[in-house]
């Protein structure tokens, strides 16, 4: 199997706006009345590294142009001025627009190393300190549009005092219930089952109240996934089952991807996974970046025209998009290579 890279790659790139004139990466991707929303995540300024939601639209998918010269979704609006939101994954349930974001609350500076992650400092901002929270620690939550442009925050779907991100909502519920994975980093132990941050799932009859997280996937292969694997794109219903595209990381840092097949009915449940990544580092943009090298991190795929485009950000820095006939990707997962 081979994921076509798009020609045009990096489709989107950063600046024009103070908002995105140092980094765009990580969007998440839905295709409404033919237009194809993206949900882009931004930084103006590595100190402090902020990052907000800004929104481009695109008729072909690849083609994309800036909808919104201020960004449609930021901490402030969730009451934390400094603070960042990261990493929209969004669906539509039911004619609203669900984005899934992960807030960390207070402003920290960005250092790249040029090798791996960057050093982050989160001491220059004594609101951590103050308010008695762990320095960089993420939480999740949902924001809800009639549109997909207006967005107005709706609940959180992890606990204040656990780090827990990579997470993202079924575009359509299951049993009856809301269902979410997450990727909660303190999950880590015998009591867990996990000896490293694995893929774990919740559900909620009302978004608010979810059920204690149930662990689905952890790194099997320490080769490119040792270090912590977590959700990338939202899943994807194929006939075979929920498509979850998932990132891995390595001892090195470096992130690539894998995929696996969850049960329709119960996607407590893996049916396949690759043994191998199914995308990884190759081409410059992917390489080398402002931010962090080596790094293909997807958040967003859709099914269109029978194949599935796939939506990654690369070194933190700039937007991708990869394509694979959907038969393709089935028999390559379900073959479990």
């Amino acid at each position: 199997m081979v994921l076509k890279r798009c020609p045009a790659n990096p489709i989107v790139v950063p600046g024009t706006h103070d908002y995105r004139r140092v980094s765009v990466f990580n969007p998440g991707v839905i295709v409404d009345g033919g237009v194809f929303y993206m949900y882009e995540r931004a930084a103006g300024s590595l100190r402090p590294f902020k990052t907000s939601i800004g929104l481009l639209k695109s008729a072909d998918g690849v083609h994309f142009e800036i909808a919104s010269d201020k960004p449609i979704f930021t901490g402030e609006m969730l009451g934390f001025p400094d603070g960042s939101v990261e990493d929209a994954r969004v669906v539509k349930i039911d004619g609203t627009f669900y984005m899934c974001y992960a807030l960390q609350p207070y402003a920290f500076d960005c250092w790249p190393t040029g090798v791996a992650v960057p050093d982050y400092y989160p001491e220059n901002y004594p609101e951590w300190r103050e308010n008695n929270v762990e320095p960089m620690i993420t939480r999740s939550g949902i924001a809800v549009s009639g549109d997909g442009e207006h967005f107005k925050p709706l609940c959180y779907t992890t606990p204040a005092d656990i780090d827990d991100r990579d997470n993202a909502l079924f575009p359509e519920k299951i049993g009856g219930k809301f269902a979410i994975l997450r990727r909660p980093m303190q999950y880590v132990g015998k009591e867990y089952g996990a000896d490293t941050p694995g893929i774990w799932i919740s559900f909620s009859e009302d978004l608010f109240v979810w059920s204690k997280p149930e662990l689905i996937a952890t790194a099997e292969e320490p080769v490119w996934e040792g270090l912590k694997i977590g959700a990338a794109a939202t899943p994807l219903k194929t006939e075979s089952g929920w498509m979850v595209l998932y990132h891995g990381v390595d001892a090195s840092s470096v992130y690539r991807v894998g995929a696996m097949l969850l049960d329709l009915n119960d996607p407590r449940k893996v049916i396949a996974r690759t043994r191998r990544p199914i995308m990884e580092p190759e081409y410059y943009y992917e390489k080398t970046g402002l931010v962090i090298n080596n790094t293909v991190f997807p958040t967003a795929n859709l099914i269109h025209n029978g194949e599935i485009y796939i939506y990654y950000g690369c070194c933190d820095t700039s937007i991708s998009l990869a394509t694979v006939p959907v038969d393709e990707m089935l028999r390559h997962v379900l073959n479990g290579v």
